[in-house]
């Protein structure tokens, strides 16, 4: 059970952190810039927008539940690419399942950054199950995944920005339930779509 004490963290601080390709070398099966980003509905996508609007950020305005396996399927569609799916506590609740249907798929090039916040921020900030005891990375490593973290420093979070780009890694961040103002990027999803295939260099349908 987490308790409101350990959820300290500016979660705008640990997306930026994240997304900050600065130092970090090229080696591996991308540089750096080059990192997809997959964003759940609300909170971590204004995170992503407020850390730099880019082509290779996809961003769900919906679809809880379902952004670890959007993100699975551009991994294995783009096996040279590294992907990142940034999620809450309340999206990977809703598809715990994909944990177990990831971990067998092996995709070396897939992680996940769960920012918990023990609550339902869209919903009214009610309690979520990882305010009850649930233990999301004790349920992704149940699932056969075979690297998992906890961060719940800055300086935790910033051991993380690496490894999620070179490992398939599952990592849960504590973050504080406190509001910090919408950063909104485009809402077109058409236009994201196309942005998006444009920025892997997919041919136009």
């Amino acid at each position: 059970m987490i308790g409101r004490n350990d959820l300290t963290l500016d979660r705008r601080a640990v997306v930026a952190t994240l997304l900050d390709s600065s130092g970090l070398d090229s080696s591996g099966l991308n540089g750096p810039g080059d990192l997809l980003v997959v964003t759940s509905l609300g909170s971590t996508t204004y995170d992503a927008a407020a850390a730099g609007d880019r082509a290779q950020n996809f961003y769900l305005w919906g679809a809880m539940g379902g952004t670890a396996m959007i993100g699975l399927g551009l991994a294995l569609a783009q096996p040279h690419r590294r992907v990142l799916v940034l999620s809450g506590d309340g999206d990977m609740l809703m598809g715990l399942g994909s944990l177990a249907t990831i971990a067998a798929a092996r995709a070396p090039n897939l992680a996940i950054a769960v920012l918990d916040n023990a609550a339902f921020g869209e919903t009214g900030a009610q309690p979520s199950h990882t305010a009850l005891g649930t233990d999301l990375a004790a349920v992704a490593a149940a699932c056969g995944w075979g690297a998992t973290a906890t961060a719940s420093s800055m300086a935790e979070v910033a051991a993380l920005r690496p490894r999620l780009r070179s490992e398939p890694l599952f990592a849960v961040i504590r973050i504080s339930p406190a509001e910090v103002p919408r950063h909104l990027p485009p809402r077109d999803g058409a236009y994201l779509a196309d942005r998006f295939r444009r920025a892997l260099g997919v041919p136009e349908a």
